[in-house]
């Protein structure tokens, strides 16, 4: 019998053990929808290179540029909110380390009783003052990991949130360089246009001397007035869009608008090799994909907390403290009290919360899952766009280089034989108009160029080391 009783004792000792084991709190496992992020491109070599690790100081060598990006990691209103984000999520995870420890509670109470005379303790006491001094503790053991995994989610969202700052600055540095590459181009093409309008004022001087020659009519003095026309129209609407462009620049800076000074197109070269790495470093470097991995690993670790709520909880509560009827007395020996309890708390019927809980976790965790699949194979599609564009850009400036070269011979070409008296001088207006679209489309072509760099530096997870 006595040993009959020790195996029952070992049985019922050993079972919370054995409960555990079974129903602990899982270990996340990073998915395998990593693998599926693909860049469709043969033109470079696939290795652990990617220009995802090169400081933006290394990429962007422009000194304006430079500057311009520094103030705005200081300034910009997105970062300073995403900081903000970092210290909540900072106070969680202090919240869930502190998870583990008994709560603490003191009061301090006078509590005063008037009695009537037909009550129970009426005859004896009229009135009764009672003066408590106490205090409780609480603490609750982690027997199914809920406080553990309490506390990685925590966690999960602190880096999580330190991921999306990551992902506004990289950000921002791709929108500041996007926005400076642009109004350089911009001044290019208000510089060639101006020069266009003075060369068309001329023109117009000339046929209308022409006219009065009796070499040209009307007809040719109108249509060299309308393509000066057309050209100052031209550069008004690029001015109003370089106006625009420096006020969105003010913004980023995190400024009123002003003016932005800025370089030279032509001077502007990127030099450093355009690595792209292998797709599973999207993982290390994107931090929009690895703040979807930690919201993954949040919402991971909150259904393991709701899955432990099914299970009875134990709790250890002590209570204790100084009670007297007199104040002066309240400070003995004889006022101390003291309470003690432990217990097994198991829900039963609570209106399906439980349940319902756990169910929406379950659902949130699908949903994150999705957000994180969505995540890299959206990455993939950047870089692979950025790398379809820089080569299409490449291209088209050999291209937009020779149009402008042949246009421009036309162009020279049709002035001569028009002084010989050989062609009419429609020609010459149609080369002259070709020659100045040619123009601008080689600018805009070669800031497509450097605008798909800047989204390929993007794409894959460059800017905010």
């Amino acid at each position: 019998m006595k040993k009959n009783s020790i195996y029952k004792i070992l049985i019922l000792a050993s079972l919370p053990f054995l409960l555990v084991s079974c129903f602990a709190a899982k270990n996340y496992e990073q998915p395998q929808v990593v693998n599926e992020a693909n860049y469709r491109t043969e033109n470079l070599q696939q290795d652990t290179l990617t220009i995802a690790t090169v400081s933006w100081k290394e990429l962007f060598t422009d000194p304006i540029l430079q500057g311009y990006i520094e103030e705005g990691l200081k300034s910009n209103m997105d970062i300073r909110v995403a900081l903000q984000q970092i210290r909540i999520a900072e106070a969680y995870v202090k919240q869930g380390k502190a998870g583990y420890f008994p709560s603490l509670n003191g009061s301090a109470k006078v509590t005063h009783q008037e009695f009537s005379q037909g009550s129970q303790f009426g005859a004896q006491f009229s009135q009764l003052t009672q003066y408590e001094l106490s205090g409780s503790l609480s603490w609750e053991a982690d027997i199914w990991g809920k406080i553990r995994s309490n506390e990685r989610a925590f966690q999960a969202s602190y880096l999580q949130s330190a991921a999306a700052h990551q992902a506004v600055k990289s950000k921002l540095i791709a929108n500041i360089a996007s926005v400076y590459y642009q109004l350089m181009a911009l001044d290019e093409q208000i510089r060639v246009t101006e020069k266009t309008i003075e060369t068309r004022s001329k023109g117009l001087e000339t046929t209308k001397a022409l006219k009065e020659a009796g070499n040209v009519t009307e007809v040719g003095v109108k249509q060299t007035e309308a393509q000066l026309y057309n050209a100052q129209g031209i550069l008004i609407d690029l001015k109003n869009e370089a106006r625009l462009l420096e006020n969105t620049m003010s913004i980023l800076l995190g400024s009123a608008p002003r003016d932005i000074a800025r370089g030279s197109l032509e001077n502007q070269e990127i030099t450093t090799p355009l690595n792209t790495g292998v797709p599973t470093q999207l993982l290390r470097n994107r931090p929009d994909v690895m703040a979807a991995e930690y919201n993954l690993m949040n919402t991971f670790e909150l259904t393991n907390a709701a899955r432990a709520d099914f299970y009875p909880s134990l709790t250890l509560s002590a209570s204790g403290g100084l009670q007297n009827l007199e104040l002066d007395k309240l400070f003995n020996a004889n006022s101390l009290f003291a309470t003690i309890i432990g217990g097994l708390t198991q829900p039963i019927f609570n209106k399906r919360q439980i349940r319902t809980q756990y169910e929406v976790s379950q659902a949130k965790q699908e949903q994150a899952y999705l957000d994180f699949k969505l995540a890299v194979i959206t990455a993939s599609k950047e870089v692979s766009d950025a790398l379809y564009s820089y080569e299409a850009a490449t291209e088209k400036i050999d291209v937009k280089t020779k149009e402008y070269e042949a246009y421009s011979l036309a162009t020279n070409y049709s002035e001569e034989l028009l002084d010989n008296g050989l062609a009419n001088y429609l020609e010459v207006l149609n080369a002259q108009e070709n020659a100045l679209n040619s123009s601008l489309s080689l600018i805009t072509a070669k800031n497509n160029q450097l605008q798909s760099i800047v989204n390929l530096y993007e794409a894959l997870g460059g800017g905010w080391r």
